[in-house]
């Protein structure tokens, strides 16, 4: 019902695109997913040898540069290229030719993106160069890319369309948000349709730094960086940070049938929280992080024992995974057992903003190939993470309904549900 629309028009995805540090495009990111590959190595973009963190999700292979004219490539930070070359691919995997597409259709066509640090490498970039006697070399737009709501014009402006342009950022929950949000504008009738994700690339030596003075990432793991990421299990030592951009196109189902188009699943319900309680540290009850797990299903319309899979938050940080697990099992009640689930993040990192539109991509590969994928290196069960999280290998299972969780600083919690197309 999207949060209670008394009428609302029914929301689908019809295109899916994606740059992530296990595969660039849709198929290989699904492949990587179902072999239980990981992305998570040395970072190379800059020198990390004085850093304690040294691993990363990052995505060395992808070509930014051929995303961009030659002009705009000082100009923007490496979240536009990751957005656009996902975008690119989501837009033609739904069918639409956007060229074709009559001005006054492109007025209800927009774009709507989570991002948390958006392009705070690139001004970290810029201010490098400003005061080290190197301005010269520095961007003139460095403050509208600064502000991340230059992000979603990028988009906008390439595919010509004058619909709204909005970012999302509220932190590791941004894309989950941006999505609904998307879906929301679709369902009232506000667009018609909408490009819609998340991208995130918090890869700078002052944003590691950052991470490094919170203490919440990983320093163990340098020479074994596939097996750093460990959600639930009893050894984890923090999260590993990502990279990646994970768009899709949101239509109504009439316009997607009419069309003829391939519907991967509607966006059925969503619900979101605040524990209101810590700048990071959730509230161990869990109860909120349950709380809007619950407002998603009621507002889907679906009871806790209609859901097949969960995607998790699963950072791979002692406490988050432990409070997201009494979460689940308050959220899907006696059901929680029985509930199979995962963590992409063990694959391909933390992509913080991004995080939420990540695993929406992992959940449409259970819902379409009838794959769960994985939560790799649980090699060490936490007596207090008991449920069933799908352990280092994928698995084959009917999924016509999924469970999106995710969980951020400022302790927001927000959840999304998926329907197949049987469930339509």
């Amino acid at each position: 019902m999207l949060n209670g629309l008394a009428s609302p028009r029914r929301v689908v995805i019809t295109g899916f695109g994606c740059v992530t540090p296990i595969g660039i495009g849709r198929e290989a990111f699904w492949d990587s997913l179902a072999a239980g590959r990981s992305g998570i190595r040395r970072i190379e973009s800059f020198d990390v040898s004085g850093s304690s963190i040294q691993i990363a999700g990052e995505i060395p292979e992808f070509d930014w540069q051929a995303e961009l004219n030659p002009k705009d490539r000082q100009h923007v930070p490496r979240t536009v290229p990751l957005a656009l070359a996902a975008a690119r691919e989501a837009v033609k995997d739904s069918g639409l030719d956007i060229t074709a597409i009559p001005p006054e259709d492109k007025q209800r066509f927009g774009v709507m993106l989570g991002t948390g640090g958006g392009g705070l490498s690139f001004t970290e970039k810029q201010f490098g160069f400003w005061f080290s006697g190197n301005a010269g070399k520095g961007s003139i737009y460095t403050i509208p890319a600064s502000t991340h709501g230059g992000l979603s014009s990028e988009l906008s402006m390439v595919f010509g369309l004058h619909g709204l342009s909005h970012i999302i950022s509220t932190s590791c929950t941004s894309s989950t948000d941006a999505i609904f949000y998307a879906a929301q504008h679709v369902a009232l009738g506000r667009q018609d349709k909408m490009i819609a994700g998340g991208v995130d690339s918090p890869m700078s030596p002052g944003i590691l730094k950052g991470f490094e003075v919170m203490t919440v990432c990983t320093d163990k793991w340098n020479d074994e960086p596939a097996r750093a990421s460990r959600p639930f299990s009893k050894d984890r030592s923090g999260m590993v940070i990502g990279e990646g951009s994970w768009i899709y196109v949101l239509e109504t189902l009439d316009s997607a049938v009419e069309r003829g188009a391939h519907i991967y699943a509607e966006i059925a319900g969503y619900g979101s929280t605040c524990d209101a309680y810590h700048r990071v540290r959730l509230e161990e009850n869990g109860v909120e992080p349950a709380r809007a797990m619950s407002i998603a299903m009621q507002d889907a319309g679906i009871s806790a024992a209609d859901v097949d899979y969960v995607n998790l938050h699963g950072t791979s940080t002692l406490l988050n995974d432990r409070i997201e697990t009494r979460a689940l099992k308050l959220a899907l009640d006696g059901n929680a057992r029985r509930t199979p689930m995962s963590a992409t993040k063990s694959q391909i990192g933390h992509p913080q903003g991004a995080t939420g539109s990540a695993g929406i991509g992992a959940a449409l590969l259970a819902l379409n190939k009838g794959i769960i994928p994985p939560t790799i290196n649980l090699d060490m069960p936490d007596p207090d993470c008991d449920l069933d999280y799908v352990p280092n290998e994928a698995r084959a299972s009917q999924v016509d309904v999924a469970l999106c969780n995710c969980i951020g600083f400022g302790t927001k919690n927000s959840a999304l549900v998926l329907k197949s197309v049987e469930r339509l």
